[in-house]
């Protein structure tokens, strides 16, 4: 008796321990979803809108750049310049140190305002303390700080300097051919020197450098802070009376 009663349990404790019966079963498949999701389901999602796209909002005015111009920017003084430099960058007029411009309100702040599209460039300036009629040049470099580099707008083939800066302000557009123009304004080795920007990229011109010749070549310098103004008189012909690097406006 004893023995019939145990064959009876154990059946019973194996039925205990048996698997979930079918009704669990959507369970646990619900699980092995999340577990393991079908990574070949395509993924679909909603795109956003699309853009909203003016070719005519071209001429507007889009980045804009700004330099306070002083004597201290000048890397050197006058009478440092150095006695292999030709005549036409020699003063002839007296000259003042840096420090006494300064003293003098020597200053100025100018700014660079692009197109969207980079045809066009803005140049606003507005000079203090330095009398119109002795201004004989007046530019814009490529050249880090402390740098003398060469001219690559030159603003007198753009305006009459002496007349449009008689008040103290000056007001220039400036196209590609402003910026033809000065890298071939000059002649001979001096031009070579003086005269526009090479662009610091692989070219396919070939062995002959490739000179920026286009607004939108003036913009990358720009934001490569490559550029500064310049502004030359008789009494500081070489190194010049005002300088100014040029930066993107706002903190950076």
């Amino acid at each position: 008796m004893r023995h019939t009663a145990l064959r009876v349990l154990i059946p019973a404790a194996l039925l205990a321990c048996k698997p979930a019966d079918a009704a669990s079963e959507p369970m646990h498949a619900a699980h092995a979803a999340v577990a393991a999701p079908n990574l070949g389901a395509s993924y679909s999602a909603t795109p956003p809108p699309a853009a909203t796209l003016d070719p005519s909002r071209g001429v507007d005015v889009g980045m804009t750049l700004e330099a306070y111009l002083s004597p201290h920017q000048e890397p050197d003084e006058e009478s440092n310049t150095p006695q292999g430099v030709p005549q036409m960058f020699r003063s002839t007029t007296p000259s003042l140190t840096r420090a006494q411009r300064d003293a003098a309100g020597h200053r100025g702040h100018g700014q660079l305002r692009f197109s969207k599209d980079l045809s066009r460039l803005y140049i606003d300036v507005k000079i203090e303390g330095v009398d119109a009629r002795t201004v004989n040049m007046f530019h814009i470099h490529c050249g880090k700080p402390g740098i003398l580099g060469p001219i690559l707008i030159d603003l007198s083939l753009a305006t009459d300097l002496k007349a449009e800066l008689a008040d103290g302000h000056l007001s220039v557009e400036i196209r590609n051919e402003h910026i033809v123009g000065t890298a071939e304004h000059g002649h001979g080795l001096i031009a070579a020197f003086t005269a526009g920007c090479v662009i610091p990229s692989p070219s396919l011109s070939g062995l002959k450098p490739t000179k920026v010749s286009t607004v939108a070549g003036v913009a990358q310098l720009a934001l490569e802070r490559e550029l500064y103004f310049n502004l030359h008189t008789t009494s500081q012909t070489y190194f010049g009376d005002l300088r100014g690097q040029i930066h993107p406006i706002g903190p950076q």
